[in-house]
C-alpha cells in the first residue's frame, strides 16, 4: 500500500490505483457520515483516503470490508491509547466515551450486461485526531491521541502505520479470514452488554447494544430484539 501526500500522483503514473493511499496534511471540508464535515488543523491528525479494488469480494460483502478497516483502526489506535479504545457501531472510533475518529466508505458499483452488479472500487476515508488539541465547539465529543496521553505523535508515521495494518487485515479478509476480525470487531464494540438511547424518526427509546450481524445490522433487546440497518438509528449521547 502506497502512502502519498495530498493529491500529487507518483512519476509517471496518470491515474489512481489498487492500494494507493493518499495524506492530506490539511482538511477543511472532508466528507463524513450523514453529510457532516470533517475539518482537520493542519499537520495535526490522520486524513487518509485508500483506494482499493475490492476483488473477489462482492457487493454483498461491503460491510465485511467496513469491519476489516474499523479493527485496523482500532488495532492502531488502541496500541498508543490503551484498551479503552472502543469501535462504534458502524465504524467510529471511540475512547471511552468521545469520539477520536471516523470511517467513511463509498462504494463504485457498476452494473452488469448480462445482468447483476459487480464492485469496482471502494474509496476509503479515514480521520483520527492525533495531534489536535482545540475543536469546534459545535462537535459534542472529540478526542485526540494527545489529550489521551500527553504526548505529541508524527501522525505521516502512523498513517504509515495503518496502511501496514489494513494491508495485514485486508489480505486476511481475502483469504477468507472474516471471522477472526469481526470477532476483534465485536470484541471491542462500543457499548456493547449496556444501556443507550437511541432516536428513530421521533422515537427515542432506551435499549441494550447485543451485538452487530455479519451483514451490518445493529441488534439491540429491550421489550423485544429488534435489529437497525445503518442509518435507519441514531445515537443519543
Amino acid at each position: 500500500m502506497a502512502l502519498v501526500h495530498g493529491d500529487i500522483l507518483p512519476d509517471g503514473q496518470d491515474e489512481p490505483q489498487h492500494g494507493m493511499a493518499i495524506f492530506s496534511h490539511e482538511q477543511t471540508a472532508g466528507k463524513g457520515q450523514r453529510g457532516k464535515n470533517w475539518v482537520s488543523e493542519k499537520d495535526a491528525n490522520i486524513a487518509l483516503s485508500i483506494l482499493l479494488n475490492p476483488f473477489p469480494l462482492s457487493v454483498p460483502d461491503q460491510f465485511k470490508l467496513s469491519v476489516c478497516i474499523a479493527a485496523s483502526t482500532w488495532d492502531l489506535f488502541s496500541k498508543y491509547a490503551g484498551d479503552e479504545t472502543r469501535i462504534k457501531w458502524p465504524n467510529d472510533l471511540y475512547w471511552r466515551d468521545r469520539k477520536a475518529g471516523g470511517i467513511l466508505i463509498e462504494n463504485v458499483i457498476q452494473s452488469r450486461q448480462s445482468g447483476g452488479s459487480w464492485w469496482q472500487w471502494a474509496v476509503i476515508g479515514i480521520g483520527i485526531n492525533i495531534n489536535q488539541t482545540v475543536f469546534d465547539p459545535y462537535l459534542p465529543n472529540p478526542v485526540s491521541l494527545k489529550q489521551i496521553t500527553g504526548k505529541n505523535h508524527e501522525p505521516v508515521e502512523l498513517a504509515k502505520e495503518l496502511c501496514s495494518i489494513i494491508e495485514k487485515n485486508y489480505q486476511a479478509l481475502i483469504a477468507g479470514n472474516f471471522e477472526t476480525l469481526f470477532n476483534k470487531y465485536l470484541s471491542h464494540l462500543y457499548k456493547k452488554d449496556e444501556k443507550v438511547k437511541l432516536k428513530k424518526g421521533n422515537r427515542v427509546f432506551e435499549t441494550t447494544i447485543q451485538g452487530v450481524s455479519e451483514t451490518g445490522q445493529l441488534i439491540t433487546q429491550h421489550s423485544i430484539e429488534e435489529r437497525f440497518e445503518f442509518g435507519e438509528v441514531e445515537w443519543v449521547l
